[in-house]
């Protein structure tokens, strides 16, 4: 009975060794080792690594892609190389400047010509300006004219040229009703003219003007008559308009008119 135990364990490890070994063979038919081993690629190459190695080939190895990446990957590549010379050639922005505040509209300046005043009146009109601090704007300062000094005012046929061209004029006059007249015979500017009047003031000389007209004499005129004076004029440019109305005020009180210049 021991003897039969013996032999039976004896087999039973006998055919455990030959299953494990390949030798039995398997469901497949001839998958048993020494066919499998035949399958493997480059057999003879394989080499047996120690612990060391394996964890530094695993080191050294690149990281697992996930599968779609390579292409994001290249793309994302190209995208920066292309950012990269735009960015360089691309000019730097201007800072964004802060708004200037829009200028209220200038106010109208004006040019004036004041005058005439006399030496006097000049002093005193110069004084009121230098009070009003105008600055520049007196650039052009006094100017000296020469007016007459009108005193009278005379109503008057022109010159006519010659003794015979001013008696032929009053043989006229004497004809439309005109008495009251004289052929100027003195070295002036009027000689050989007709004096019809003078007056002191221009509105006489006016008056009789249009008495002359109606009766048909259309040759008068009215000539103003006195010595020539000097007297002072001013340009004041770049006024505003209060100071303006402060300087023509100021000529006023002088008998000085204020016209606009250019």
């Amino acid at each position: 009975m021991l003897r039969f135990a013996f032999w039976s364990l004896l087999f039973l490890n006998a055919a455990l060794f030959a299953y494990g070994q390949g030798y039995l063979g398997t469901g497949n038919g001839d998958d048993h080792e020494p066919a499998r081993l035949k399958r493997q690629f480059n057999t003879p190459k394989l080499v047996v690594l120690s612990a060391e190695q394996a964890e530094a080939a695993a080191k050294a190895a690149p990281a697992p892609t996930a599968p779609g990446d390579s292409g994001n990957d290249s793309a994302n590549d190209s995208t920066a190389a292309d950012a990269k010379p735009a960015a360089l050639a691309a000019p730097p922005q201007a800072q964004p400047q802060p708004a200037t505040p829009a200028r209220p509209p200038a106010a109208d300046l004006v040019c004036l010509d004041i005058g005439t005043f006399s030496a006097n009146g000049a002093k005193r009109f110069e004084a009121r300006m230098a009070a009003l601090d105008l600055g520049e704007r007196t650039a052009a300062g006094r100017q000296t004219v020469q007016v007459q000094d009108v005193g009278s005012w005379l109503v008057n046929i022109p010159p006519q040229g010659s003794k015979e061209a001013a008696d032929r004029k009053a043989n006229e006059l004497r004809n439309l009703g005109v008495t009251n007249f004289f052929i100027i015979r003195d070295d002036s500017p009027l000689k050989f003219g007709i004096s019809l009047g003078l007056f002191k003031t221009e509105s006489g000389a006016q008056n009789l003007l249009a008495q002359l007209g109606k009766q048909g004499v259309h040759t008068a005129r009215i000539t103003p008559r006195g010595p020539q004076a000097t007297r002072y004029m001013y340009r004041l440019r770049g006024l505003d308009d209060a100071t303006r109305k402060r300087v023509v005020g100021y000529a006023e009180r002088y008998d000085a008119e204020a016209k606009r210049c250019s």
